[in-house]
């Protein structure tokens, strides 16, 4: 009923806008954060659609710096005051970035600021308007997110290829060369060799029983998505039941564990992969701790992100060994099985089941020092997610 009013107004050619035709006008755009700001940068005025997307009611907000929408990261960087300079400079300045909201949260916006100036060119101060681009800036980055998983699964499978073509079939073939040895050699040799050479079969045909669960497991995750099943957990309870299933091995060198999580401590993950993830990581650092070391278990919640680290004081590893310690190619593989080290392919899975439950994982290491590896998960159930069966669709007018 009011907006017809308004219009009928309009159509009268004697009829001069006034600022509260303004008001209403710019309140109606519900889409649209539009303030003003003084020349202090201090807001001193916040439309209803502004408090629809930042949260903030008018008497909380009027009154406050320009640099309370900004990220800490934007206003280290001096981004609110590059606006304003662009916008003297050029007479208006646009940006596409994340601002806050009042609850901490973040909200992509397009941003235009301009300078407000009165009838007589004095400077009044500033306007600023934002629209609300957040969800179509989540599909985007999911989206390219999908491509970089499609990108890094058909290098993962040339690398599974080179293991299954190579450092399969050569332990493979070492096994059964010794094994037509014993066969033919059997009545000749001493009880003592027979024995060290059914142990080295035995340990041989173990590896290779690890390596080839791994690899089911990989392309379990990589192409069957039925089997994800993402839960709340409690961290702390995972991380024991590792350590406990470790504990015999971790002994024969006196190493200690330490689980530093709160025990109210969750994440939002798949059970199953997480067990796999810490039993990896942590088997990893038990084989190349020195006696008597420590494997600590930390965690640091940081914006819906929980920072899970891993961190020994044992050998390290150079740089060259970081950068494509989760892209292994053939060398690093068939080196790392040559010194007894594992190939490799268990870091395939856990980077592979983490990219799956949301998360991406690091390392930092010091050769000498020891090593830590950090990984992310998720806190709570992700609003969005893009997976190849989904459906994209994008507002064209935007």
């Amino acid at each position: 009923m009011k907006n017809e009013k308004i219009n009928s107004k309009i159509l009268k050619s004697n009829y001069i806008p006034t600022a509260e035709f303004y008001s209403q006008i710019i309140d109606s755009l519900q889409d649209y954060s539009i303030f003003t700001l003084d020349n202090e940068f201090i807001i001193n005025s916040w439309s209803s659609g502004s408090t629809k997307i930042f949260g903030y009611e008018t008497d909380e907000i009027i009154g406050q710096h320009f640099d309370v929408i900004f990220t800490e990261e934007d206003i280290q960087n001096g981004i609110p005051q590059s606006e304003i300079q662009a916008a003297l400079k050029g007479g208006r300045a646009t940006d596409n970035r994340w601002h806050i909201c009042k609850d901490r949260s973040g909200f992509y916006a397009y941003g235009l600021v301009f300078p407000l100036i009165g009838s007589e060119g004095q400077m009044l101060g500033y306007v600023k308007i934002l629209r609300d681009l957040t969800e179509r800036k989540k599909s985007e980055d999911a989206i390219k997110k999908y491509v970089k998983e499609l990108e890094d699964l058909n290098t993962h499978k040339e690398n599974v290829l080179a293991i299954v073509s190579h450092d399969l079939r050569s332990p493979l073939s070492g096994i059964i060369g010794t094994a037509e040895y014993l066969k033919k050699n059997l009545d000749r040799l001493e009880s003592s060799k027979i024995k060290e050479m059914l142990d080295l079969l035995q340990k041989t045909a173990v590896d290779e029983l690890n390596m080839l669960d791994n690899l089911v497991e990989w392309a379990r995750i990589k192409y069957a998505s039925e089997v994800f099943s993402p839960t709340k957990i409690v961290l702390y309870d995972y991380v024991e039941k590792v350590f406990e299933s470790l504990h015999e091995m971790a002994s024969l060198n006196a190493i200690t564990f330490h689980n530093e999580i709160k025990p109210d401590t969750t994440v939002f993950a798949d059970g199953k992969m997480l067990l796999s993830v810490f039993q990896n990581i942590l088997s990893n650092a038990i084989k190349h701790s020195l006696p008597e070391g420590e494997i600590s278990v930390l965690a640091n919640i940081e914006s819906e992100m929980l920072i899970i680290q891993i961190k020994d004081c044992g050998i390290g590893m150079s740089k060259d060994v970081q950068e494509t310690l989760f892209t292994p190619q053939m060398s690093t593989l068939s080196k790392a099985r040559k010194d007894n080290k594992g190939a490799g392919i268990g870091l395939l899975l856990v980077k592979g089941f983490l990219e799956r439950n949301d998360g991406e994982i690091w390392v930092e290491s010091e050769e000498g020092k020891g090593t830590s590896f950090y990984f992310t998960l998720p806190l709570e159930k992700p609003l969005y997610k893009i997976d190849s069966v989904d459906k994209i669709q994008f507002d064209e007018s935007v």
